[in-house]
């Protein structure tokens, strides 16, 4: 084990055996925070409603004209469900088989802790860099999003900053490190839709108006529309219904009203507003008396091919061997608010088949192998 590595395992371990399950931070932030300080870096909390938000950042040392790459992430975790079901305590790191467990290994605190080190010995190999290098850290990832990076990218908004370069640390890799790396991730809306109908006798139907029914036709449509047919990096976008009932229970009322609550996953070949009217204007079409109710979770981002993609793909290349693939399956992530003020946003981290998971883990033999690429990226890209 080289002490690169030795370095990277031992803040991966430090950050896993802290209780920082969403939206608690329990101080990742700052071990993180002070490795950061003494390389140069400027910290600054960001807090806001329980929520702990790291923005730090060194500049070039060879005036402004650089450009600004960002390594964004989160130190929060999810529940670790059933805690008898793990084969070990998921906060005391634990190694068998080659594999480091515990929860947060794969998401994301390897990630993070090889994005620290990394910037530690790119620092010490070009203490004059030109760019500038950023982290943005939130404990709010796993939780509703509301007070986590969205925040930090509205204060940065404020004072007129603007990202060149972000490399989110979320676990991509598929079935070997470095396979699949997310230039972009969907957009997620959902629509809570009531259809009115007319409470009556199931034996007296003529005198009542059954929504299920009315509505009936409109579903068929719903399921068979072709909302777009996606484009070069993004699948088309589907319409799925996650919820639908309606009735008192009784076998012997028709219903007053029918509720469907469903989903589209959408891409940028098409626009939340544009979908909506779509929907209004089938179902108006249809004749139903309804309301219906939007909340959008997360826009669609994508980020071309260009130079941050070209980095990555060489830096994985270079340690790995292997041509990675440009992806955007999956569901959101944090990079949809870092698209707002950074015009490429880039995901890359281990592989994420146990994520969320009992018994989490990573290879360990992969923790050096990351940390190299993101150092490669720093290397093209900051130098």
């Amino acid at each position: 084990m080289t002490s690169s590595q030795g370095a990277t395992l031992a803040l991966t371990e430090q950050l896993i055996a802290r209780h920082s399950v969403t939206p608690e931070d329990r101080d990742c932030q700052a071990i993180l925070a002070r490795r950061l300080s003494a390389i140069g870096f400027a910290c600054e909390t960001i807090a806001s409603n329980g929520v702990t938000n790291l923005w730090a950042v060194k500049r070039g040392t060879r005036g402004t004209d650089g450009k600004l790459l960002v390594f964004a992430g989160h130190t929060d975790v999810v529940p670790t469900g059933p805690v008898e079901q793990w084969h070990s305590d998921p906060f005391a790191p634990t190694h068998r088989d080659g594999m480091l467990y515990g929860r947060g290994a794969a998401d994301m605190k390897t990630s993070l802790a090889a994005f620290v080190v990394a910037s530690e010995e790119f620092v010490a190999q070009h203490p004059d860099h030109a760019g500038a290098i950023g982290f943005l850290l939130t404990s709010d990832e796993e939780g509703p999003a509301t007070d986590g990076t969205v925040k930090v990218v509205e204060a940065l908004t404020a004072r007129g900053e603007r990202l060149d370069y972000c490399v989110v640390g979320e676990p991509t890799s598929s079935q070997r490190l470095g396979d699949m790396v997310k230039n972009g991730r969907r957009g997620s809306m959902s629509g809570k839709l009531i259809v009115k109908g007319v409470q009556g006798h199931i034996a007296y139907p003529h005198l009542a108006k059954n929504p299920t029914h009315l509505f009936a036709p409109a579903l068929a449509e719903l399921t068979q529309t072709v909302w777009d047919n996606g484009n070069e990096y993004f699948p088309p976008t589907t319409w799925q219904i996650s919820n639908i009932h309606a009735g008192t229970g009784a076998t012997n009322v028709i219903p007053g009203e029918l509720t469907v609550m469903f989903n589209f996953r959408f891409s940028t070949a098409s626009t939340s507003d544009g979908l909506q009217q779509r929907v209004h204007e089938l179902l108006d079409r249809h004749g139903l008396t309804y309301t219906l109710d939007w909340s959008i979770s997360g826009q669609p981002f994508l980020t071309p091919r260009g130079d941050l993609s070209d980095a990555l793909s060489s830096a994985i290349r270079e340690e790995t061997g292997l041509e990675t693939e440009l992806s955007t399956t999956g569901g959101t992530s944090d990079g949809r608010f870092i698209a707002r003020i950074c015009p490429q946003v880039i995901e890359f981290g281990p592989c994420n088949a146990s994520i969320h998971k009992i018994d989490e883990h990573i290879a360990v033999a992969d923790i050096e192998p990351l940390k190299n690429v993101y150092r490669g990226v720093l290397k093209r890209l900051v130098a």
